[in-house]
């Protein structure tokens, strides 16, 4: 898995990878937070969502209106976890 961190606040969002390679688009501002999993980084059209190519996987509200969020409490609310040496940057 490998994580790259692409905005820091307002809001705090990062490009992932699986172990097989399926990308997820994390994204936290105003105190929600979702998992979107696209066929690629560059790959948000409504197409691939009208093709199921793309799909909300977890979506919360944690009540705060905050735009930042660390990595690592971004994964406790949403249920995910590093796999064991993973890339984060």
């Amino acid at each position: 898995m490998r994580v790259v961190q692409t905005c820091f606040a307002c809001p705090s969002q990062w490009d992932a990878w699986t172990a097989e390679g399926q990308y997820l688009y994390l994204r936290y501002r105003h105190g929600e937070g979702c998992v979107e999993r696209h066929p690629g980084p560059d790959i948000d059209t409504p197409e691939s969502w009208n093709e199921g190519l793309s799909e909300l996987l977890v979506e919360w509200d944690d009540g705060t209106g905050s735009g930042g969020i660390s990595l690592e409490a971004f994964l406790a609310a949403s249920g995910l976890a590093l796999a064991p040496g993973a890339s984060v940057s």
